[in-house]
């Protein structure tokens, strides 16, 4: 599965939106493993963590890989952002 790649309609033409190409994905139809790299590099979920003994904020990819801790909440999403990805906190 490979969500990035350009496909035709009934028409023949590409389908693009201001030069960027998407595809529909029927999520029901995903395996347990692509639903999980589904987005896996477009957006990371933040969380608050106790880390050593103190507060921060966990940064995670989309299929829950840890990717690093931050000490503060706009720490870790200037990360996610200086990235090209997307932010989305968890409780």
């Amino acid at each position: 599965m490979n969500v990035n790649t350009p496909t035709e309609n009934d028409d023949g033409d590409d389908d693009a939106v201001d030069g960027v190409v998407t595809q529909m994905v029927n999520v029901r139809a995903l395996t347990p493993m692509q639903f999980a790299q589904l987005g896996v590099k477009q957006v990371a979920y933040v969380k608050p963590v106790i880390f050593n003994g103190a507060p921060g904020f966990a940064i995670h990819a989309a299929d829950g890989s840890p990717m690093a801790v931050a000490p503060q909440l706009d720490t870790a999403i200037g990360a996610i952002l200086q990235h090209d990805m997307m932010a989305a906190l968890v409780h």
